[in-house]
C-alpha cells in the first residue's frame, strides 16, 4: 500500500485539539491512536502512569502602591498555595540571579524578565523572596491574538521549596516598570496532585530475530492553548505509517511502537516506560524518535545520540538516496533521552521549519504550514533507512553510548550542572529557551 501523506494528514486532523497531559484531551487522543492501530490489524496496549497535575483556581496580581493596577496573569503550576489568600509585599525588579542581583530581595515579590530556571528558582528561595513574577511573549503581542503562557515548575524546582509565582505579558512589564511600583499583592490558589497519563503501545514480532528490538517513539500530547499539529501530531502520524508498513511487510527484527503521553511535562511517558520495563531494555538495540515533521518549507535533520559511526552511516545513506539533510551527533530534547540514558542509541528524525513559517507551544501551531507530501517524503526516508537496519543480516549498530553523549545526557538530566567537570564546578548557567518553531536542543525546564 505504501506511505500515504494523505492518510497522515487525516490523522493530524483527527488529533487537532488540545491534548494536555492528564486531562481529557490526552485521554481522547490515546483512544484515537488505539483505534487507528486496531484498524491496521494490530492489538494496541495502553499503559497508564501517574503524572503531575495542577488546576489553578484563583490567580490575581495587583499593584497596590504608589498606585493601583490589576495586571493579567497566569498562575505558575506547582508553585504552591502560600498565596491562596493573597500575599502583599514590597516589589523588586531584578535583572539576573547573581548574588549582587539578590542582595535586597528578602521578603519581596520579585519580577524577572523571562522564565524561571531551576538554579534561578533555588537562588530566589535561598535569598528569601516571597514570590516571583515571570514574563512571556513579545512587546508586539496583541491580547486578542495571543495567549498568555502558563508555566509549570518541575520536581527539580520544588526540591528547594515552594514560593508562589505568576506569569505576565512582556508588554505589561514594559508599561509597569517606568511607573516605579513599590508594593504588589499576589494571589494564587491551585489544586496540586497527580492524575493518569497514558502511553499507547503496539508491536510486530520479528520473523528471524524476535529478541532484537527496534523502538519507534513519538509523543502525542500538547501544551496549553496548542492543537499541536507540528508538535507532535506529525511524529505520531509518521510512527503510525511505519506500523502499517511493518504490518504489511513483516520485519526480521521486532519493531515496537511507543506513542508517549506527557512528553511536554518533561518526557514523563518515556521515563515511565523505561522505569516499568527495565528488565526488557537489554533487547532494545535502537530508538528512532520522530518529533516534528511536515513543514512545506524547511530542512531535514537527524540528531544522533550514539556513536559517531552512526552519523557516518546516515550521511552515506542520504547521499546515496540523493536526499539533502543535516546530520549531527547530539542529544535532542524528546523521548529518545530516557533510552539513551540507559545506553540505547537514538536517532531523532525531524524537519526543521524555515524561519518565519511555524510556531510551537501556542495557538499558532497550525496545520496550514504542513503538507502530506512533506510528511510522506520524510517518512519514506526513515522507512528506507529503517528497513536496512531492521532486516540486516547482522545488526550494524553498536549498542554503546560514547563519553561525549553521556556528558550531555547527564547535564540535560541534571545529574551534572552546566560547566561541571570531574566533580568541580567551573561555571553554572541555565539553558536557553528554544527558538519558536524549532526543537534543536530544546529545553523544557520551565
Amino acid at each position: 500500500m505504501g506511505i500515504s501523506g494523505k492518510r497522515m494528514m487525516t490523522l493530524l486532523k483527527r488529533l487537532g485539539f488540545e491534548r494536555l497531559s492528564t486531562y481529557e484531551g490526552e485521554e481522547r487522543a490515546a483512544a484515537i491512536l488505539a483505534e487507528e492501530i486496531r484498524a491496521i490489524g494490530v492489538e494496541p496496549h495502553i499503559e497508564t502512569f501517574m503524572a503531575p497535575r495542577y488546576t489553578v483556581k484563583k490567580v490575581k496580581l495587583e499593584i497596590t502602591a504608589p498606585f493601583y493596577r490589576e495586571i493579567e496573569a497566569t498562575g505558575c503550576g506547582f508553585s504552591g498555595n502560600a498565596a491562596a489568600e493573597g500575599i502583599e509585599a514590597d516589589f523588586a525588579y531584578i535583572e539576573g540571579f547573581d548574588p549582587i542581583d539578590l542582595v535586597d530581595v528578602k521578603g519581596k515579590i520579585v519580577l524577572y524578565a523571562g522564565g524561571m530556571g531551576i538554579s534561578a528558582y533555588e537562588s530566589l528561595i535561598k535569598a528569601g523572596a516571597l514570590g516571583f513574577i515571570c514574563t512571556s511573549g513579545s512587546f508586539r503581542d496583541k491580547k486578542s491574538e495571543t495567549d498568555l503562557e502558563e508555566r509549570t515548575l518541575r520536581d527539580k524546582h520544588i526540591e528547594h521549596g515552594q514560593i508562589p509565582g505568576v506569569t505576565i505579558r512582556v508588554k505589561d512589564a514594559l508599561s509597569l516598570l517606568p511607573k516605579h511600583p513599590t508594593r504588589v499583592k499576589l494571589t494564587l490558589e491551585q489544586e496540586e496532585g497527580e492524575a493518569p497519563s497514558r502511553n499507547v503501545l503496539a508491536e510486530i514480532p520479528g520473523t528471524r530475530y524476535p529478541d532484537e528490538v527496534i523502538l519507534y517513539t513519538a509523543h502525542y500530547d500538547t501544551v496549553r492553548f496548542s492543537k499541536g499539529y507540528f508538535d507532535n501530531a506529525t511524529g505520531s502520524a509518521m510512527v503510525m505509517e511505519l506500523l502499517r508498513h511493518y504490518k504489511e511487510n513483516p520485519p526480521m527484527r521486532t519493531v515496537r511502537f511507543l506513542f508517549c503521553g506527557s512528553e511536554e511535562r518533561g518526557l514523563l511517558g518515556s521515563m515511565a516506560y523505561v522505569k516499568d520495563h527495565e528488565e526488557e531494555l537489554d533487547k532494545i538495540r535502537l530508538c528512532i524518535n520522530l518529533d516534528m515533521a511536515g513543514p512545506i518549507l524547511g530542512r531535514e535533520v537527524a540528531a544522533v545520540t550514539g556513536e559517531e559511526s552512526l552519523c557516518h552511516a546516515l550521511t552515506f545513506y542520504y547521499k546515496v538516496m540523493g536526499y539533502p539533510m543535516s546530520v549531527r551527533q547530539d542529544i535532542y530534547s524528546s523521548d529518545s533521552i530516557p533510552f539513551a540514558d540507559k545506553g540505547i542509541p537514538g536517532i531523532n528524525f525531524y524537519r526543521s521549519a524555515a524561519p518565519g513559517t511555524s510556531q510551537i507551544h501556542c495557538r499558532y501551531d497550525v496545520i496550514e504550514i504542513l503538507s502530506g507530501e512533506s510528511l510522506a517524503r520524510t517518512t519514506e526516508f526513515v522507512k528506507g533507512f529503517s528497513d536496512r537496519v531492521i532486516n540486516a543480516a547482522f545488526f550494524p549498530i553498536e549498542k554503546k553510548m560514547p563519553d561525549n553523549m553521556v556528558e550531555k545526557l547527564d547535564r540535560y538530566l541534571l545529574k551534572k550542572k552546566e560547566g561541571e567537570k570531574d566533580g568541580k564546578k567551573e561555571d553554572e548557567k541555565e539553558g536557553g529557551k528554544k527558538n519558536a518553531g524549532q526543537k534543536d536542543k530544546k529545553t523544557k525546564q520551565n
